[in-house]
């Protein structure tokens, strides 16, 4: 038993070294266990400041975005016209040309056939851009196309409801009502 006593004293000796060890690594392990607990708080808290910053560049972009949209939008919207203006300057060029001439002639057919052409030019112009005329004389009266201006007895039967007479015309733009025609209907 003796030579027991010494081999359990060794063990025990062997023992206690490596508990004693053991207590060593646990103590090591503590530090760098709240070392890691302070990391992945520190890690996250980095992830959560990364992600506020990217939102911030992200909503500053897309505020810069509606803004050069709405500016665009504007700058669009003043310049929309700008071709069919294009296409009238030659019209109102040879405005001026018969408005010269009228200064000048004493021809009266000359002059009126110098304005029947520039007004051809003006409704081919802008009927090539999709402006048409309505044709409302002896049509039913519709109100999403007319406005009646007053109603006046029909001089036959069959014009009762129907369009009598155009006080203004009527356009339409691509098929849609730019301005309605203002009539005299019969009742």
């Amino acid at each position: 038993m003796k030579s027991k006593e010494p081999m359990n004293n060794m063990e025990n000796g062997a023992e206690n070294e490596y508990l004693a060890s053991d207590e060593n690594k646990i103590e090591e392990s503590l530090p760098d266990a709240s070392a890691e607990e302070v990391d992945p708080i520190a890690k996250l808290e980095g992830q959560l400041t990364q992600s506020k910053d990217q939102y911030l560049r992200l909503y500053s972009d897309f505020e810069n975005y509606k803004k050069r949209v709405s500016r665009d939008r504007i700058e669009l919207s003043k310049m929309a016209g700008s071709e069919i203006f294009l296409s009238i300057l030659p019209i109102i060029d040879d405005f001026d040309r018969a408005m010269k001439s009228i200064e000048s002639s004493s021809d009266i057919q000359a002059i009126k056939e110098g304005v029947e052409l520039v007004y051809s030019k003006l409704k081919s112009t802008t009927e090539a851009k999709g402006l048409k005329p309505m044709q409302v004389v002896g049509m039913n009266f519709d109100a999403d196309f007319h406005d009646a201006i007053t109603n006046i007895a029909a001089p036959t039967p069959d014009l009762k409801g129907k369009v009598v007479d155009e006080i203004e015309k009527g356009y339409f733009l691509n098929d849609k009502v730019i301005r309605h025609a203002k009539v005299v209907v019969g009742k």
